[in-house]
């Protein structure tokens, strides 16, 4: 063996060493002898490196999983006695091997186990369990060949073929048959054995126990003796978490449901006398954890035992499960409300199937209805922040506490299908009490008491919004809080958790405001002062910006008497603010579009006369374009490449911040109905000349095109003019990515206006294909992915262009290119269809094709069009889906095949007989379709009912495919 090389592998080498290393284990797995010089190695303890003996396992393990089959019978029977020498050595070695060798070596022995055990090896636990005895090495081993086979055989994470699965299934059944209660002895020999001298090994034993009784027969260790011993561990410090999640395991299992329920309490029993019910008592927190999750596991068996037993009738067991799931409640609110989040979270599931049982009862005792409030009381209080949660910097804690907040909530919204009224009155009862003393009230106390007023509107669902009508208590608390909200002044609390709280909750009771109009003037300066936008946290005035854009736009028929005052409020949060002038702005350039669509919202929905509207949108966009063509100018004389990134960056957001205030208009409120074409009209002629600039052309062209799609929508017709030359810049020094983005806009005009832009279609057409084929006809390196992918984008886009002329009923704009243009475009089509394994503009190209036959392929077409049928789009129909490529499994394909169907019955509705002749006679039999073939394929072609084709022809492609 080349050992230089194999010292590659210590992670301390370099990375030429590694190379060659990796190069070295790459060569020994095509050789096929290399696994004879690795076995030996292990066999012999040739090498006392760490990595070589890894490395010598890794080539085994590939020779097992992928080549076993080609080896020899001698040649696997050394595989398996060299595995079984290593293993009666590891018992004399003076220091075990380390971690990362025992795992591999487990994983080997597995592999093999999976593929020898039913033909080979049926003595493979006899044969490992006579090396290793009891001595603890090997024990150790032992118990991880268990756990690697357990993961090969059950782990639900691996992905299996259904003949591995099947393989696996049958080797289950025949270790139940065999050899499993041999190995549970095994198991229960080591935990004796070990229980008070190797804590290591008997956590192994116990995960071991744990994993596999998921799917052996659970009486071998649901027995007096087993779990007597179980019981024992969970008072032993090393070995109780252990031994928790082996119970778990138990507990866990399918099985009868009065079974499982006397199970469970013999269990509870035990455990209750041994104290551990004490939570109090307890201060190992990650024992707790466990104990918790074992609790919950309990807690759902038995829940899981009360509705199987209602679904069977067996109403005398129900009550008995029920009575014994209410005898855990307390326990279960002992751990909902303990300080640690993850032992609360872990007993979440039970609360949470709990209060699904309440729910289906008709009638609630006392005891049943003070566990609801207890539970209420413990997610009010468990939802609170506590001290050290870090607001600036959130890391992986706070990410957590965010998740297990979230659990909460679903909680609070069962609480709320089994009790409403009581989840009311007790947010209202914290709400207020913390709300009238909010100045001398902690911020996690305050935070938590806005934030259930919050929950409330989805705890209490109705639709659209409308919490203030309908029934009338719950509408009158829920407005009674909103107006304390809004009027205690808790909106000056100094904590960015409070304030935040308070703007979202604001939100989302906006039709309070239309009940109590009076109150919007003092939310609107909260939202407009130092209390939101002008907040010294970034983040706050981040959100309230967007905040403040649903509130406007919700509300926008309350706004008219303070559209002007807000206006002019916001008027220094709309400035552009170029990269040179050094001061940070208040809000970023995304943060600005909301308030730029804020302020279009107000001018538009305003009751103003049009003139009026006019000249507020004149005043709101005229900044931003004497902003921009001054900025423009700066870029054109600028060298250096950072100054002209921001430029062009701060360009970029004038088009986006005006191309925003148009998201106002509407079918009911058009750009020519506020009077604003005019203003739109100028920030057109502002913004084209941006796509001359040589420079950044990228960003300052998507800008720009961005803006015209808008335009499009909003000014209609008057866009027109502005078309031609702006499609001219575009197509200049393009690439496949200006193209791909370019299509789009020629294709929604196409949609739009159709014939009124025929001229100009008919003008740029040419010139627009040529752009197209100049860039795909580009060379490319062979390997090169992006530039592969980027083309077929393009072509995807070229063919969506056809398909929007075609079917727009514009069919002329082709058809006066002349004659060779037009041939040279429909042979791209053909192309399309055929050569590029790409069902997406296959499909497209069909649908070309099939539209063309409809207006070209009767009698009248264009002359030479109906030999073109015949030549190109009829063969074009059989080669593209009987190539290797065009996969039928595919759903992509299918919808290609689809169109293509519709294609071949486009042409014989208008070719007729002539062309069922033509399949008959020459097409057909020129591929040696047999004949009965040929009647069968020409019969379902003249079927009436498109879709008998359309399967039909797919099966008669799955036929004729090898």
């Amino acid at each position: 063996m080349d050992e230089q090389a194999v010292l590659g592998l210590n992670p301390n080498a370099d990375s030429d060493f590694r190379q060659r290393a990796l190069a070295y284990f790459e060569q020994l797995k095509i050789s096929p002898d290399a696994w004879q010089v690795c076995a030996e190695a292990l066999a012999q303890r040739t090498y006392s490196d760490d990595h070589v003996k890894f490395f010598c396992f890794q080539v085994l393990e590939h020779q097992v999983k992928y080549k076993y089959s080609e080896l020899t019978t001698v040649q696997q029977q050394l595989i398996r006695e060299t595995l079984v020498s290593w293993l009666q050595a590891q018992m004399l070695n003076p220091q075990p091997e380390k971690t990362f060798i025992r795992n591999k070596a487990a994983q080997v022995f597995a592999l093999l186990f999976v593929t020898e055990y039913l033909t080979k090896w049926p003595k493979f636990f006899f044969d490992i369990l006579s090396v290793v005895d009891l001595n603890p090495r090997g024990v150790d081993l032992y118990l991880r060949i268990l756990m690697a086979i357990d993961s090969e055989l059950v782990d639900r994470d691996v992905v299996h073929t259904s003949e591995e699965a099947r393989r696996n299934t049958l080797i289950k059944d025949t270790m139940r048959e065999q050899c499993i209660p041999n190995l549970v002895e095994s198991w229960y020999q080591i935990l004796q054995n070990y229980q008070y001298t190797n804590s290591e090994v008997t956590c192994q034993c116990l995960e071991v126990v744990g994993a596999y009784v998921s799917w052996i027969d659970l009486s071998l260790i649901a027995n007096d003796r087993f779990i007597n011993m179980l019981l024992g561990h969970m008072s032993i410090e090393v070995l109780r978490e252990e031994a928790c999640d082996c119970l778990f395991e138990v507990v866990n299992k399918g099985m009868d449901p009065v079974d499982k329920m006397k199970l469970v309490e013999s269990l509870c029993q035990v455990l209750q006398s041994a104290g551990f019910f004490s939570i109090d008592q307890e201060e190992d927190v990650d024992f707790l954890a466990r104990f918790s999750k074992l609790v919950n596991g309990m807690g759902q068996s038995l829940i899981v035992s009360w509705s199987k037993l209602i679904k069977n009738g067996d109403i005398k067991n129900a009550q008995e499960a029920l009575q014994a799931i209410e005898t855990k409640v307390a326990l279960m609110l002992q751990l909902l409300i303990h300080e640690d989040d993850d032992i609360s979270s872990n007993i979440i599931g039970f609360c949470y199937d709990y209060l699904h049982i309440l729910k289906q009862l008709t009638v609630l005792s006392d005891q049943q209805k003070a566990n609801v409030e207890a539970i209420m009381l413990a997610v009010m209080k468990k939802l609170t922040y506590d001290e050290e949660y870090n607001f600036e910097n959130e890391g992986e804690d706070e990410a957590m506490f965010v998740e297990y907040r979230k659990q909460l909530k679903l909680l609070l919204d069962r609480l709320a299908q089994v009790s409403p009224e009581l989840l009311l009155a007790s947010v209202r009862r914290v709400f207020s009490s913390t709300l009238q003393n909010w100045q001398t009230t902690r911020f996690m106390e305050v935070e938590v008491a806005i934030r259930l007023l919050y929950m409330l509107a989805e705890a209490l669902p109705v639709s659209h919004g409308a919490h203030f009508s309908g029934d009338v208590s719950k509408a009158s608390a829920l407005q009674d809080m909103m107006r304390t909200l809004v009027t205690s002044g808790v909106s000056s609390y100094q904590h960015t958790s409070v304030t935040l709280e308070f703007f979202e909750t604001i939100v989302r009771y906006e039709k309070f405001f239309t009940v109590e109009p009076q109150h919007i003037p003092c939310v609107l300066m909260a939202f407009l002062d130092h209390r939101g936008l002008r907040h010294s946290s970034a983040k706050v005035r981040s959100r309230t910006a967007y905040l403040f854009s649903r509130f406007v736009k919700s509300l926008n028929k309350q706004m008219n008497p303070f559209i002007e005052d807000i206006l002019n409020r916001i008027q220094d949060l709309l400035e552009l603010s170029p990269p040179e002038n050094g001061h940070q702005s208040l809000l970023s350039s995304d943060d600005q579009l909301f308030i730029y669509e804020t302020a279009g919202v107000l001018i538009v929905n305003s009751e103003y006369p049009a003139e009026r509207k006019q000249a507020l949108m004149r005043n709101l966009l005229t900044p931003l374009m004497e902003k921009f063509k001054i900025l423009l100018e700066k870029l054109m004389l600028s060298q250096d490449e950072e100054r002209q990134t921001s430029l062009a960056d701060c360009l970029n957001h004038a088009v986006g911040f005006a191309s925003r205030t148009s998201k106002a208009f509407s079918n009911k409120q058009t750009v020519k109905q506020c009077g604003c074409s005019e203003v739109y009209l100028d920030c057109l002629q502002t913004f084209l000349p941006a796509l001359s600039c040589p420079l950044q052309k990228d960003i300052l062209r998507s800008g720009v095109r961005t803006f015209l799609h808008r335009m499009i929508i909003c000014l209609e017709e008057e866009v027109l003019p502005f078309i031609p030359s702006a499609s001219e810049h575009m197509l200049k020094d393009c690439e496949a990515k200006d193209l791909q983005e370019f299509i789009p806009l020629i294709n929604q005009i196409t949609a739009k206006f159709k014939i009124q832009v025929s001229p100009f279609l008919q003008q740029m057409f040419m010139p627009l294909l040529h752009a197209i084929f100049e860039v795909l006809l580009r060379p490319a390196e062979e390997n090169d992915q992006s530039a592969a992918l980027e083309k077929q984008m393009l072509r995807r886009s070229y063919f969506a262009f056809l398909q929007t002329v075609t079917g727009s009923g514009m069919s002329e704009v082709i058809a006066n290119q002349g004659a060779e243009n037009v041939e040279r475009v429909l042979v791209t089509v053909i192309q399309g269809a055929v050569e590029y394994p790409d069902p997406i503009a296959q499909k497209t190209c069909f649908i070309i094709l099939s539209k063309l036959v409809e207006l070209w392929g009767g009698k009248d077409g264009p002359v030479g069009f109906a030999d073109f049928v015949y030549k190109h789009i009829v063969p074009a129909c059989f080669l593209a889906p009987l190539k290797q490529t065009f996969d039928l499994a595919d759903a992509q394909t299918v919808l290609a095949l689809s169109e293509c169907a519709v294609t071949l019955k486009t042409i014989h509705l208008k070719r007729g007989p002539e062309c069922v002749q033509y399949l008959q006679q020459e097409y057909l039999p020129s591929l040696q379709v047999a004949p009965e073939i040929i009647q069968e394929f020409c019969q379902a072609l003249q079927q009436p009912d498109a879709k008998v084709f359309k399967n039909y022809l797919k099966v008669f492609f799955q036929r004729a495919k090898p």
